[in-house]
């Protein structure tokens, strides 16, 4: 009996460890000035973690703000 429940929590162990993999956020911002959109790339970020997790703090590094360029919007994805 104690072999199957030492087998079970070695099993789970296991399962839950395999969920994490690495996942790429590519982020760019995007420039638009009289119409005209400019894409540049912003950056790459490698999370560890579930596919859930790593999607919510990709899209977390979203945003908008202003620099020498202009205002822009910054997007994120997997």
């Amino acid at each position: 009996m104690k072999k199957i429940i030492l087998a079970l929590v070695v099993l789970s162990g296991v399962a839950l460890a395999s969920c994490k993999k690495n996942y790429t956020c590519e982020c760019r911002k995007i420039h638009t000035d009289d119409g005209t959109s400019v894409s540049t790339s912003d950056g790459s970020y490698t999370f560890k973690d579930s596919r859930a997790r790593a999607e919510d703090r990709c899209n977390e590094l979203e945003g908008t703000g202003t620099d020498l360029g202009g205002d822009y919007t910054r997007e994120c994805d997997i």
